[in-house]
């Protein structure tokens, strides 16, 4: 079976307001203040925790990686408890997922969140159900841009991590279909959008409802 692959964060869903609403609770115990903001920060908060709290730190000059890594749980544990409260899924993503689903493909997703947060959060988005499988952050022991989370995903979903394509928003994904040897599609919606045809992907994506089309002369 041929499969596609989504990332999470910036390609299915704009979590950027959940994510540095978490780094700045920790800012706020630090005595900083909301340190990050929208739309400003939005592209560094899709790189994860650590690059917010490492991002914020550096504007106040008050970076130290001890810091980063006490602060790192508090925040996990601060969005978890509010992982939806801004976060929607971006326009047509869903009906894309469907369409493709209808027309034989396998759909999962890889994401470098950490499993146990994008279960939850596309369980809070009532989405879990349209995807056949979910690698995240901490699922293997490597994770993107090593190509074997990927591969995974592709498996979980009952297809060949050959015969796939990866949906992303980042050099991560761009590498990370690379080195698997398959190709990618980046979208150009999300907060480093218009950086994405620098990286040279087979497809650039601007609209969910041309994905389907896409992947059937990417991969067949």
């Amino acid at each position: 079976m041929r499969t596609v692959i989504f990332d999470l964060d910036g390609t299915l869903a704009d979590t950027s307001g959940d994510l540095l609403a978490a780094a700045n609770s920790c800012f706020r115990q630090m005595g900083l203040g909301d340190v990050l903001n929208r739309p400003e920060d939005a592209a560094v908060a899709l790189r994860g925790g650590r690059a917010m709290l490492t991002h914020g730190l550096k504007r106040e000059q008050h970076f130290d990686a001890v810091i980063v890594d006490e602060y790192y749980p508090v925040l996990l544990d601060a969005y978890r408890e509010s992982i939806a409260l801004h976060t929607v899924l971006y326009p047509g993503a869903m009906a894309a997922v469907e369409a493709l689903k209808y027309a034989g493909y396998g759909v999962g997703i890889c994401t470098n969140k950490p499993e146990a947060l994008a279960e939850l959060l596309l369980t809070k988005l009532d989405v879990r159900g349209a995807f056949a499988s979910l690698i995240g952050a901490d699922t293997l022991p490597v994770r993107k841009p090593n190509p074997e989370p990927l591969r995974e995903a592709a498996r979980r979903a009952g297809g060949d991590p050959a015969r796939t394509i990866l949906i992303g928003d980042s050099d991560t994904d761009r590498n990370t279909a690379a080195a698997a040897g398959v190709p990618s599609i980046l979208v150009t919606f999300g907060p480093s959008g218009e950086d994405m045809a620098a990286l040279k992907p087979e497809g650039l994506l601007h609209d969910f409802d041309d994905l389907p089309d896409m992947v059937a002369r990417l991969i067949g």
